[in-house]
C-alpha cells in the first residue's frame, strides 16, 4: 500500500481554488476509482490517464487505485486534472520523488498519446498559486502565453507528461514561460472617416466614448446605425493593465482565449444575433456557469443590432448587470460572480416596417402595432440608457460627396483626454468613467453651475424624469463638460446633454 499527492486547481467563477489530488495504491483486483464531487469529464479522465500514461514509456500499476479530489465539497470540472492525477499515481508507485511534486502545482489536461493539452482558466489557476505562495506552476504548452502574465510564480510550460516525469526526476531542464509582448495593433479595419453625413450621431457616439455611457440608436433601415456602432471601438482608447488582465482572465475562463496569446489590450466588442437565449446573454450552462456576452463584453462594447426582436426576457435580464456592474449567477450548493461594467449600444428600427417618421417612404404599420413593436423595449431597461439619438437618412448630396469626416484618431485622442480628466477626478472613489459615478458622488463630480441646476430641474419637469433619469442626465453633461475641458457643468452642457438623452 502507498499513498501521495499532488497539486492542482479549479476554477469556479474567475477564481482559482487550490484541490488535492490524492492518490492511494491497495492491493487487490485492478480498478481506478475517481471521489470527490468530480463531474463527467472527470470520470472520463481514468482512461486518458491511464492511456498517457503507458504512451509515456511508463508501466501502469495493476492494483487498486484511488483518487480523491479534495476538499470534496467543492465542485470540479474539466480535464485539467489530468496532469496532476498522473503524477500522483506515478509518485505513488515510487517513480517521482513525492518531495519534488509537492512543490508544483500542476494542470493540464492529457491525450491518449501523452500530449498535454491546453485547459480553460489557466490564467485564473495560475495567479491563485501565486497568491497562495506556490513557486512552480507546470501548464500546457499552449497555456504558457496566458499563464506568464503573472508575477512572482515560475511557469514551466510541457508539451508531454514524459516532460513533466523527467522534470521532477531531475533529468530534465525546462526553461520558464516568459510573457510574450504586448501588441497594441495597427489601424482597423474600420473608421469614423468612412461615415458620411449623421453629424449628430457622431457628437452622441464621441460623448458616448468619452463617459462609457449606454446608447440608443433608431432610424430607417440603411440609415448608418449599424455602421456608426462598430466604429465605436475605433475612438475608444486602449485597456490599461487592470483592465486587461480582468478581460484576458475572462476570456481565459470562457476558453475564449486563442492558443499563445498574452494579454488582451483591445476593448471587446461583443455583437451576439437577437437569438440568444438568456444564459447566453447573461451566464449559465450545466455545471459552473460560464460567462455570457455582457461579461465577455466586460470594459468594452455590448452591441444589440435589432434589439426589438431580442427576447424580452433575455432584455429584462440586463438591467441588473447594467446596474450593478457585475452578474452573480447561483446554483444550490454555490454560486459564482462575473464584472459586467459594459458600454450597452442598442440599435432599433422606429417600426415593423422601419419607416416610422421617414420623409422619403411612409409607413404601412397600423398604430397598434407600432405601440406594441416599441414596448419591447422596457421603460425600465431603456431608463438605464444614457444617451438617445435618432439616425436619419443620409440625403443625396452627402452620398456623393468627397470629403472625408474627421478620422476616428482625431475623435479618440479628444476621448483619451476627457478619460484622463475623469480618472484623475473619479480615482479617489475607484472608478474609471463618468458612466459610473454612484448617487452618493454626483454632487461633488458634477459640479453644477446654479444656472445648470436651474436647466435640470427644467428638465426633470418637462420630461418626467425619475431619479435615475436626472443622474444620467447629469452624468452626461459631465461628459459633455470634461470634452470641452470644462472644471464645471453649465447650462449649456445640461442643455446638450438632455437634447441627446431624449431624442429617440
Amino acid at each position: 500500500m502507498s499513498f501521495a499527492r499532488a497539486t492542482s486547481v479549479a476554477v469556479v467563477g474567475m477564481d482559482g481554488h487550490a484541490v488535492e489530488v490524492e492518490v492511494h495504491v491497495a492491493r487487490g483486483l485492478p480498478a481506478f476509482t475517481v471521489v470527490g464531487l468530480p463531474d463527467a469529464a472527470i470520470q472520463e479522465s481514468r482512461e486518458r490517464v491511464r492511456a498517457a500514461v503507458e504512451s509515456s514509456g511508463e508501466s501502469w500499476p495493476k492494483q487498486r487505485l484511488t483518487v480523491n479530489l479534495s476538499p470534496a465539497h467543492l465542485p470540479k470540472q474539466g480535464s485539467g486534472f489530468d496532469l496532476a492525477i498522473a503524477l500522483a499515481i506515478l509518485a505513488a508507485c515510487g517513480r517521482i520523488p513525492q518531495q519534488r511534486l509537492e512543490q508544483v502545482c500542476a494542470i493540464g489536461e492529457l491525450s491518449l498519446d501523452g500530449g498535454v493539452r491546453r485547459v480553460r482558466g489557466a490564467l485564473a489557476s495560475v495567479a491563485s498559486c501565486a497568491a497562495r505562495g506556490v513557486p512552480r506552476v507546470l501548464v500546457p504548452q499552449g497555456n504558457a502565453a496566458e499563464a506568464s502574465l503573472i508575477d512572482g510564480v515560475e511557469v514551466i510550460p510541457l508539451s508531454a507528461l514524459r516532460d513533466a516525469v523527467g522534470l521532477l526526476r531531475g533529468e530534465r531542464r525546462i526553461d520558464a514561460a516568459v510573457p510574450p509582448p504586448t501588441v497594441t495593433g495597427g489601424p482597423g479595419e474600420v473608421d469614423l472617416a468612412e461615415v458620411r453625413g449623421q453629424a449628430h450621431a457622431k457628437r452622441a457616439l464621441e460623448v458616448a466614448a468619452a463617459g462609457g455611457h449606454n446608447m440608443i440608436m433608431t432610424g430607417t433601415p440603411g440609415g448608418g446605425k449599424t455602421m456608426l456602432a462598430r466604429r465605436l471601438p475605433t475612438i475608444l482608447p486602449p485597456l490599461d493593465r487592470t483592465e486587461a488582465m480582468a478581460v484576458t482572465r475572462l476570456y481565459s475562463v470562457a476558453g475564449l482565449l486563442p492558443p499563445d496569446a498574452g494579454l488582451i489590450v483591445a476593448r471587446p466588442f461583443r455583437a451576439p444575433h437577437h437569438s440568444i437565449s438568456v444564459a447566453g446573454l447573461v451566464g449559465g450552462g450545466s455545471g459552473v456557469p460560464l460567462p455570457g456576452e455582457v461579461s465577455l463584453a466586460h470594459r468594452g462594447v455590448l452591441f444589440l443590432d435589432e434589439a426589438t426582436e431580442f427576447r424580452r426576457d433575455a432584455l429584462q435580464a440586463l438591467r441588473q448587470p447594467l446596474e450593478d456592474g457585475t452578474v452573480r449567477l447561483s446554483r444550490a450548493r454555490y454560486s459564482v460572480t462575473y464584472p459586467s461594467r459594459v458600454q450597452l449600444v442598442l440599435a432599433a428600427n422606429p417600426c415593423p416596417c422601419g419607416h416610422a417618421g421617414d420623409v422619403a417612404r411612409a409607413c404601412e404599420c397600423p398604430p397598434g402595432r407600432i405601440v406594441a413593436y416599441r414596448e419591447r423595449l422596457s421603460g425600465p431597461l431603456l431608463d438605464r440608457i444614457d444617451i438617445g439619438v435618432v439616425v436619419e437618412r443620409v440625403s443625396k448630396s452627402q452620398i456623393f460627396s468627397r470629403g472625408r469626416s474627421e478620422p476616428s484618431t482625431a475623435v479618440r485622442a479628444r476621448v483619451e483626454a476627457a478619460r484622463a480628466v475623469q480618472g484623475a477626478r473619479l480615482a479617489p472613489i475607484g472608478i474609471a468613467t463618468n458612466a459610473e459615478i454612484p448617487p452618493r458622488a454626483l454632487d461633488d463630480a458634477c459640479a453644477l453651475t446654479r444656472d445648470a441646476r436651474t436647466a435640470v430641474s427644467r428638465a426633470v419637469e418637462t420630461y418626467g424624469l425619475s431619479m435615475r433619469g436626472a443622474h444620467r442626465l447629469m452624468r452626461v453633461a459631465r461628459t459633455i463638460a470634461d470634452l470641452e475641458d470644462s472644471a464645471e457643468v453649465g447650462a449649456g452642457h445640461v442643455t446638450e446633454a438632455a437634447g441627446l438623452r431624449l431624442r429617440r
